[in-house]
């Protein structure tokens, strides 16, 4: 009896923490100027903002080195040990990809998340982050 479950599920558990990480860092950067007109305290926590600048700084980083996520590395590899085909680009451009039927060059991605962290930056500096539990 397998104690471990089988490859297709792992891959399935490993796109459900990059979607997570994708929705933290997108819907993060939402919440930030819209939680700061909206009072809420949360936006404003500095572990939160701090967790939030490293995870963008990670993926501009990978873009502008011409890498792969791990976690698009590491799902591939499980589908390709399940017998499932595996990602032809990255995360994100196979779903852009799927969603708006256009594919691009990774090298558009790094510009892509350069803005994006630009963006992020800027909420930084706009409402800067507090110690402890914000407001």
């Amino acid at each position: 009896m397998d104690i471990l479950p089988s490859y297709p599920v792992l891959a399935d558990a490993v796109l459900a923490v990059h979607v997570a990480i994708v929705a933290f860092v997108v819907l993060g950067l939402v919440a930030v100027p819209i939680g700061n007109a909206a009072g809420w305290a949360w936006v404003d926590n500095r572990r939160f903002r701090v967790l939030h600048v490293l995870v963008v700084g990670v993926v501009v980083v990978q873009a502008w080195l011409g890498r792969y996520c791990g976690l698009t590395l590491l799902e591939s590899w499980l589908r390709r040990q399940a017998g499932q085909a595996p990602y032809d680009s990255s995360f994100v451009g196979y779903w852009m990809a799927r969603l708006l039927y256009y594919e691009v060059p990774i090298g558009v991605f790094a510009v892509v998340y350069t803005v994006f962290g630009l963006l992020v930056a800027w909420a930084w500096w706009r409402f800067p982050p507090r110690a402890g539990r914000g407001r």
